[in-house]
């Protein structure tokens, strides 16, 4: 089965290991981001048997992100899988945040989301289902203080797929949230901490395996709901 996905925030690290990951499974692939020249460079460099498309978006802005899927449904039809994954960090606290940067993590985590799902979850009712799946942190289900924006964001996104997945997977749409406990491995992040030791992150492409695992699998009714991905023992009070 040849499948039409849209990964919602595609950046050098996850973004970019699940668009690869997901090609390689013969996905048609929309690559959703600002970054137009990034994104172009990827569309064209995806492995065989998958096609990408590069859908240059800003994921604050709801009318971007439905003229994208009309891209998207233009070019490879309705969407079958959706991945959620972008993020806008918000690493102050309360006193420390001003409502424009609160807003702008709930932009992005919350109101992109919601305005992606709509259009995705469309398609999926006409076709007989398909697959969500959002990319949550440790903030989604236990704060850590000190980051408020980003964790009453993420926190949203999880009731949201909740929410999601209780509505419509009786229909055929499964919804899935993924716990990242860690920090993912990426250029950026190793040219920040030069000396920090390799298996302290967490490897994209074994995540990217994680969730295409989630897309492939066929039965609604025995998939999991939440998924938690860490990079070694972790406290799991919140599981």
């Amino acid at each position: 089965m040849t499948r039409t996905a849209v990964i919602a925030g595609v950046g050098p690290g996850l973004g970019e290991s699940l668009a690869r990951k997901f090609a390689a499974e013969g996905c048609r692939v929309a690559l959703f981001a600002r970054s137009a020249d990034y994104l172009e460079d990827l569309a064209a460099d995806l492995p065989d048997p998958g096609e990408g498309l590069a859908v240059p978006t800003d994921l604050t802005a709801v009318e971007q992100i439905r003229d994208g899927f009309e891209t998207v449904r233009e070019a490879f039809g309705p969407v079958d899988v959706l991945v959620n994954h972008a993020s806008a960090a918000s690493w102050t606290g309360l006193m420390d945040t001003s409502v424009e940067e609160f807003e702008e993590a709930w932009a992005v985590n919350g109101r992109g989301a919601f305005a992606c799902s709509q259009e995705a979850v469309d398609d999926m009712l006409e076709t007989g289902g398909g697959t969500v799946v959002f990319t949550g942190a440790t903030s989604s289900v236990r704060s850590l203080g000190g980051a408020i924006g980003f964790t009453a964001a993420k926190f949203a996104a999880r009731g949201m797929a909740m929410d999601i997945a209780q509505e419509f997977g009786p229909e055929g749409v499964h919804v899935a949230h993924v716990v990242i406990d860690g920090q993912i491995d990426s250029p950026g992040v190793r040219e920040r901490s030069p000396d920090r030791d390799g298996d302290t992150f967490l490897d994209p492409d074994e995540m990217a395996e994680t969730y295409w695992h989630l897309v492939e699998r066929d039965d609604v009714g025995t998939q999991p709901f939440e998924v938690h991905v860490t990079n070694g023992p972790r406290n799991s009070e919140f599981i």
